[in-house]
């Protein structure tokens, strides 16, 4: 078994970047291979998942241990995988995310073809990475456009309307 853990900071509180973790839909925004992603159930995400050039569903469950803001997960079916996301608040606007993902090699390279050995885990690596990045820019994003003040509309000569009032 491989272990693999990776971290960023993000510039957004701790809530933010919870609330973010737990839109599932809104994964294939930032997790590489994803195509669809449906909650159901208590614990369960269902995933469209392009593995090795083919479209391929992947049931996952998911556990959260809130208190300590940590979110974990496991494949049910698919490349057996499983791992946790923990984010860490740095101090009021700024928040770590720790990643952590546990896989066998040989079973993941059957699954997914491609290279072996230190190569496989130098592209689970940078698939990682890249993808804390697109959560990262993709919490920041959001936070940067709640903290905006709201622009008035202007509805006909003369009159301004902010916030519909």
């Amino acid at each position: 078994m491989s272990t693999l853990e990776e971290q960023i900071d993000i510039d957004a509180p701790v809530l933010a970047a919870w609330e973010q973790l737990h839109r599932i839909h809104e994964y294939p925004r930032f997790v590489d291979g994803v195509r669809s992603a449906q909650p159901h159930g208590r614990n369960l995400a269902h995933l469209g998942v392009e593995i090795a050039g083919s479209e391929q569903d992947v049931e996952t469950e998911i556990t959260d241990r809130g208190r300590g803001r940590v979110m974990a997960w496991r494949t049910l079916d698919g490349p057996p995988l499983h791992g946790a996301v923990a984010l860490r608040p740095l101090d009021g606007t700024h928040t770590r995310v720790q990643v952590r993902i546990e896989y066998d090699p040989g079973t993941l390279h059957e699954a997914l073809g491609g290279p072996r050995g230190f190569a496989l885990a130098g592209a689970v690596e940078r698939t990682v990475r890249t993808d804390l990045e697109l959560f990262r820019d993709l919490v920041e994003a959001r936070t940067a456009a709640a903290a905006r003040p709201p622009e008035p509309v202007v509805e006909a000569p003369g009159t301004v309307t902010v916030n519909g009032i």
